[in-house]
């Protein structure tokens, strides 16, 4: 089978593609030249090609069977027309790929992020009502989502998955940035960091892709929530990470009104002053360190026949050797 992977020099892109590559012929997408030329030393074909380019995404397309969709713009901070240059444009640009070549399945990564709105949220269902996206990242990944539905809707046989937090070796998402502000001033801790969290390895998300794969035709159409199942505290999460890097975890008790409020007037200051640059922290960040949010994976489970099958606490301890 010949499949494509996009976004193949990030993370969870270059992941997939390695595993696909031990029973496939794969040709990868993606901007960093140094991984990509990593990539064609064990055996795949790699182009370097801009996911907002439609003539070279499109010429990638030609020939292929499957296409993994992985890249995207992700960010709690940045210019909207660069999120949607990258996540809508983008997005368009692999669709039609894959219409005009008749793709035999195109399998699309979401976000969960899509799920957010500043509350506590627990078990959330693939189903539930989408609040009103938190920052442009999450916008653009929504309209991303609708292009694949209607391109389902035409006909294309389509699974997406809204994966949670994905890490890995050496990797977990914002962790260096909270590094820095525990070093500057203490990571702000609200309610004793007892806002619940979902986080999911990468390996498992990559089981979960392959699964898209092969999902019978009656799923197609559909979106599955993909996280390890093993919800935990934040500070116990924090706590572990520290333990793993051997740094000193400092954290700065703070109420969530007072944090906000700060967070408002660092992304002000940003927005007026320093050109845009990114803040320390920005509201959105401090909201996934104040809320719960857990998502309900029994669809997963039941109909994809995903599990988990490596464990948070293992996942750590992996994460930890590359860090």
């Amino acid at each position: 089978m010949n499949v494509l992977v996009t976004g193949a020099t990030g993370f969870l892109g270059r992941k997939l593609a390695e595993r696909l590559n031990l029973s496939h012929q794969v040709t990868v997408l993606g901007r960093n030249q140094k991984v990509g030329k990593q990539l064609e030393s064990q055996g795949m074909r790699f182009l370097a090609v801009d996911i907002r380019d439609a003539d070279g995404v499109l010429a990638a397309c030609k020939r292929q069977d499957y296409v993994f969709h992985c890249a995207a713009l992700s960010s709690p901070w940045g210019k909207y027309k660069d999120f949607y240059n990258t996540n809508v444009v983008g997005t368009r640009n692999v669709v039609r790929g894959c219409e005009i070549y008749e793709i035999k399945r195109l399998i699309h990564v979401s976000t969960s992020c899509v799920y957010f709105n500043y509350s506590h949220r627990l078990n959330i269902s693939e189903t539930d009502v989408l609040p009103e996206p938190a920052n442009g990242h999450i916008m653009t990944k929504l309209l991303a989502e609708g292009l694949v539905n209607r391109a389902s809707q035409r006909k294309l046989s389509v699974i997406s998955i809204r994966p949670r937090a994905i890490f890995g070796l050496g990797r977990f998402p914002i962790l260096p940035q909270l590094m820095t502000i525990s070093q500057k001033t203490g990571i702000p801790l609200i309610n004793g960091g007892k806002a619940l969290v979902d986080i999911t390895y990468v390996d498992n998300v990559v089981d979960a892709l392959l699964l898209c794969q092969t999902a019978p035709d009656n799923l197609s159409g559909r979106t599955f929530n993909i996280t390890n199942g093993q919800p935990m505290h934040l500070i116990d999460l924090l706590r572990i990470i520290s333990h793993k890097l051997g740094s000193e975890l400092k954290l700065q008790p703070v109420s969530y009104g007072v944090a906000d409020n700060l967070t408002l007037l660092m992304e002000l200051i940003s927005k007026r002053l320093l050109l845009g640059r990114e803040p320390i922290l920005t509201r959105y960040t401090l909201g996934t360190l104040a809320f719960s949010q857990t998502l309900d994976i029994t669809a997963a489970l039941s109909e994809l026949n995903y599990q988990p099958r490596i464990t948070i606490e293992t996942g750590l301890d992996i994460f930890g050797y590359g860090a």
